[in-house]
């Protein structure tokens, strides 16, 4: 006579669950990890802005990007127009801005890393784009006095993250502040954010004072 098929008893349907909430807490985990690292790796980049922008005055008594005399230290540089203010958006593809040319002036000071002859701005840990402009504008007011940098393509969780380490938490308010974009690196400055909105899709542009 052929026994029936004996079922999973109470202890080891219990020792499965156990097993399967163990890995996932694991994965949960090592995904704080990584977004953790990522928000490190972008409050070093923006510091480690700052430190190169205010090295690059003390040694040349200029701006990176508007510098006049650019080109008598390296002879593939471009010189800027000297006037004290750095040209051109911090998202700028046009090879002419200071606001490109002031990646290559810092690459070719040994300031940043990368290649020394690209006028690239550089690039986040989550795929977005670091740059530098005068200023913070909603087109009407001056937010921020600059030079100002802002990095793009921030998930709300990340951008969320480093205003409240930096700052305040409010993206309308104080020295960092958070706007939407309406593309990938192309942030909508014109209209006010009052909240980091975490719906996973929408990504947010940080910009701080240098």
């Amino acid at each position: 006579m052929q026994q029936g098929q004996r079922g999973f008893t109470l202890i080891e349907i219990a020792i499965v669950l156990v097993v399967i909430g163990l890995l996932l807490g694991g994965i949960l985990k090592g995904q704080e990890l990584i977004t953790q690292g990522k928000i490190r790796g972008i409050e070093k980049e923006l510091d480690g802005v700052s430190v190169a922008m205010l090295a690059y005055q003390d040694r040349y008594k200029a701006l990176p990007g508007d510098d006049l005399n650019a080109k008598a230290r390296w002879t593939d540089a471009e010189n800027g127009d000297g006037d004290g203010e750095i040209d051109g958006a911090f998202n700028s593809a046009t090879a002419t801005d200071e606001s490109r040319r002031l990646w290559h002036h810092l690459r070719r000071a040994g300031l940043i890393g990368g290649d020394t002859a690209s006028p690239e701005q550089p690039v986040n840990p989550v795929g977005g784009r670091t740059g530098i402009q005068a200023r913070l504008s909603d087109g009407t007011n001056t937010l921020i006095e600059g030079p100002v940098a802002c990095t793009t393509n921030l998930p709300a969780k990340i951008a969320n993250a480093i205003d409240a380490q930096q700052d305040d938490a409010k993206p309308d308010a104080g020295n960092v502040r958070g706007f939407g974009q309406s593309a990938a690196n192309t942030p909508d400055f014109t209209t006010a954010v009052t909240a980091y909105a975490d719906d996973g899709s929408k990504l947010y542009t940080l910009c701080k004072r240098v």
